[in-house]
């Protein structure tokens, strides 16, 4: 391979190295540092929350999984819920209302079997009572929700706050879940 100019006095370029297109030729061969699975990883990694998602989205997605909770196993549904808890698992929420320190998933699973919101683990049905765009960072909805056990039927309050900055920017995540009634009036499942 050379390299020659069109000038009137030619100049030519002539590789002194034996081996000067085949090192071009092998940096073309960019190695693949991707597994053979990647795209099947990507695929499978855990639910929840996505930056394409809307305020309205989230509240339904995190819904549908708690309707279909066991699926693929036990309690997944709650752990879809606990990826989209926007609280510090380092200090005392308001998640459920009350304080409660709910840094560790289990603490946060047990409140779900409580009383009053277990109706939203493999509910039946539920329907949105209302909307509100309170801020342009800050959701509410309503939601009814008609459990899976006879004359089980609730009401609940989700608060979707969108983060601004950090590593979640842009992200909604919940709040709180707050029972319409007095969520805690028997001990805690705690």
């Amino acid at each position: 391979m050379s390299f020659c100019s069109s000038s009137p006095t030619p100049f030519c370029y002539k590789p002194t190295h034996p081996n000067f297109t085949s090192r071009f030729r092998a940096s073309s061969d960019v190695p693949d540092f991707l597994s053979a699975n990647w795209l099947e990883s990507r695929r499978k990694r855990p639910f929840g929350p996505r930056l394409s998602f809307s305020a309205e989205e989230a509240v339904g997605h995190q819904l549908d999984a708690l309707m279909f909770n066991d699926q693929p196993r036990q309690d997944y549904g709650i752990e879809v819920m606990y990826r989209f808890a926007g609280f510090d698992p380092f200090e005392r929420s308001t998640y459920f209302g009350p304080f409660f320190d709910l840094g560790q998933f289990e603490r946060f699973r047990r409140i779900f079997h409580h009383s009053k919101y277990r109706v939203l683990l493999g509910h039946r049905e539920r329907r949105i009572l209302s909307s509100l765009q309170v801020e342009e960072n800050l959701y509410k909805q309503r939601v009814w929700i008609l459990g899976a056990r006879p004359e089980e039927e609730e009401t609940f309050q989700f608060t979707m706050v969108q983060r601004i900055g950090g590593c979640w920017d842009g992200y909604w995540l919940t709040e709180s879940v707050l029972h319409d009634g007095d969520g805690f009036t028997g001990a805690v499942a705690y």
